[in-house]
């Protein structure tokens, strides 16, 4: 599936939307190039999940955790800095990928495509104009 967004708003909107589709345990593999609407993605899907606080990227922590509705947690994870799989191993991040409890967002996911199972959602963010967005998923339910 492939959608075009025309705003930051309307990527925000269709990331909303797209969580009536998440019940606990999907990993949601971000990719794309800095600035193409990864994080304003996760915002949107926070605001869906009825996270109550801010949200940002957790580029320099690697991982932040907020809490949503209907006793489900978002595991909003940024790869950026890290060098390989094994880094994101050892922050534990088995505890959260595929755990029910959980909606995992993983920024920059290709550095850990070797560890991802099977059925991650992947979406990859294309910049086509200033305010254009392209966003291509697979693996979609």
């Amino acid at each position: 599936m492939q959608k075009i967004t025309k705003s930051t708003e309307v990527t925000k909107e269709f990331a909303l939307d797209f969580t009536k589709k998440l019940k606990g345990g999907e990993i949601l593999a971000l990719t794309g190039d800095l600035g193409s609407g990864k994080t304003t993605f996760v915002q949107g899907l926070a605001k869906g999940l009825g996270v109550k606080e801010k949200v940002t990227s957790p580029t320099f922590i690697i991982l932040n955790l907020h809490p949503a509705k209907n006793g489900l947690t978002l595991a909003h994870f940024d790869l950026y800095r890290l060098g390989n799989e094994k880094e994101l191993l050892e922050i534990g991040a088995t505890d959260y990928l595929g755990n029910k409890e959980f909606i995992s967002v993983i920024e920059w996911a290709e550095k850990a495509k070797k560890i991802l199972p099977e059925n991650t959602i992947w979406i990859n963010f294309e910049h086509i104009t200033e305010n254009k967005r392209k966003m291509t998923i697979k693996n979609e339910k």
